[in-house]
């Protein structure tokens, strides 16, 4: 067979794995809808036996109009959304749509066959929906939101929240609530000189389920003695994560999450300009670290950065959903991200299973490798609750979507720090284009495609290589400033 017929067969055989691989898919996340709607009456039964009240859930109803006559006042002026209580504001802005949005499948296949026969029998239905559209909204201010999300509000600004920390299915070990001492703060393993005798600071961000020993246990033991001695080095536990706070009253925005950085790193610890290592969506609170301090950043090092330029007349949060989650089966990241960011109760059963029993899990991994191996990757993975979880991962990756072009372009133009992205060429999880966009954005950004790399191997393995290439930068960054 010649090249031209194994290319064929090649073609072929990919074609009939997409397929099946479709198909397959389509029956299992069916069945997912079904067992989370089950779940969801399950765990409310569980929680109300406890606890003797349940958990507000994204699922429970449609959604709910507020207004002015209720607790929480909305305002739409000048197209802003705000939810005022007690003269406090939360910007429902910072809230993503996708944690009550999220159609099955079945109704989504079944929505995109109906719009098909709308077009092929020339209906117009998009003409006649944007007029129902503008009619109902001339007729009336008041904004539609999630029931959840009110509930929510409710208990985050009126303090009415009664919900013990922590719950019955999160983790009570010492590692997972040593932040009830200090609920204020982040836990920060700080590293390097003492104050006066620093030259530079280094703020690294982990990225979605992990913690600070992604770095505290690679590339922090891999830096020169010269490096350590210059650079105080801060590796944060972002909030609802590790050993940092995980209140069941927050909703882990974007806001907050950089709020919580600022009060427990920058602020306590004095730190005027300093460079920033993220790692996948912790690049998005490094970029809003970046606009919100243009000339205090020197660099900014992003790796597996989750960026996905939106079409227009898309809605970017249901996009990045559908980008970073596609319902597949394979690959196997894949189908994960797609259960985590799919299935609420999904989710929290698993982290009932895996979260709140960590102990016995890295118990079970030391008894099978005789200690052989770390557990900090697991520490990272199982140290959090759902709570934490499912908002960051709603919030900042997918309500983030319609920020990210802002962001980079404000990084462009208002800020000249230099700009260094890497990315594992066989990453699954966040394809190489996040980062070949993120160069289209910033121009004078530099990227680098680690070759036979995925999203957590671009780190853990080549924390060597990766602890001497930061070095090179943030000398760069500071030659270039001196210059």
């Amino acid at each position: 067979m010649g090249s031209g017929g194994k290319s064929a067969a090649r073609a072929a055989l990919f074609l009939v794995a997409r397929v099946v691989n479709d198909v397959l898919s389509f029956f299992v996340f069916c069945i997912l809808d079904v067992v989370d709607a089950i779940l969801c009456v399950i765990f409310k039964l569980v929680d109300y036996a406890v606890e003797a009240e349940w958990k507000p859930c994204y699922c429970s109803s449609a959604t709910d109009k507020v207004t002015s006559s209720g607790k929480i006042l909305v305002s739409e002026n000048g197209g802003s959304k705000v939810v005022s209580l007690f003269s406090k504001k939360v910007e429902l802005d910072d809230i993503s749509d996708t944690l009550f949005s999220r159609p099955s499948l079945v109704s989504e296949v079944s929505k995109r066959t109906r719009l098909k026969m709308e077009r092929a029998a020339g209906i117009v239905a998009v003409a006649r929906r944007s007029t129902s559209a503008a009619v109902n909204g001339a007729a009336t201010t008041t904004f539609t939101i999630n029931s959840t999300i009110v509930e929510m509000l409710q208990g985050k600004i009126g303090k009415q929240q009664s919900l013990p920390v922590p719950r019955w299915s999160d983790c009570d070990c010492c590692t997972c609530n040593a932040w009830a001492s200090s609920k204020d703060s982040l836990f920060v393993r700080a590293e390097g000189p003492k104050d006066r005798e620093a030259e530079e600071d280094v703020v690294f961000i982990h990225g979605f389920i992990s913690c600070s020993l992604f770095w505290t246990e690679t590339v922090f033991a891999n830096f020169s003695e010269e490096a350590k001695s210059r650079y105080r080095l801060f590796a944060v536990d972002l909030l609802g994560f590790g050993r940092s706070p995980k209140p069941a009253d927050s909703l882990y925005t974007l806001r907050e999450h950089v709020e919580m950085i600022e009060r427990s790193v920058l602020e306590p610890h004095n730190v005027k300009q300093f460079h920033i290592v993220a790692h996948s969506l912790g690049c998005i609170l490094a970029l809003a670290l970046a606009v919100k301090y243009p000339g205090a950043v020197k660099s900014l090092t992003l790796l597996a950065p989750p960026y996905f330029p939106v079409p227009k007349g898309v809605k970017g949060t249901q996009f990045v959903l559908r980008k970073v989650a596609p319902r597949r089966l394979w690959p196997l990241i894949s189908f994960g991200a797609s259960v985590a960011c799919w299935y609420e109760h999904i989710s929290r059963l698993v982290c009932v299973l895996l979260s709140k029993n960590h102990r016995r899990w890295e118990s079970a991994v030391k008894q099978i490798t005789r200690n052989r191996i770390r557990t900090f990757l697991m520490d990272g993975f199982l140290c959090h609750t759902h709570n934490a979880a499912w908002h960051t991962l709603h919030n900042i990756i997918c309500g983030s979507a319609d920020k990210m072009d802002g962001y980079l372009d404000a990084v462009r133009s208002q800020s000249s720090c230099d700009v260094t992205v890497f990315h594992g060429r066989d990453d699954d999880l966040l394809p190489v284009e996040c980062s070949l966009a993120v160069l289209a954005k910033i121009p004078r950004a530099k990227v680098k495609v680690i070759e036979k790399k995925d999203h957590l191997t671009i780190v853990v393995g080549r924390q060597k290589a990766f602890a001497g290439e930061l070095e090179e930068i943030w000398r760069c960054a500071e030659r270039r400033i001196a210059t």
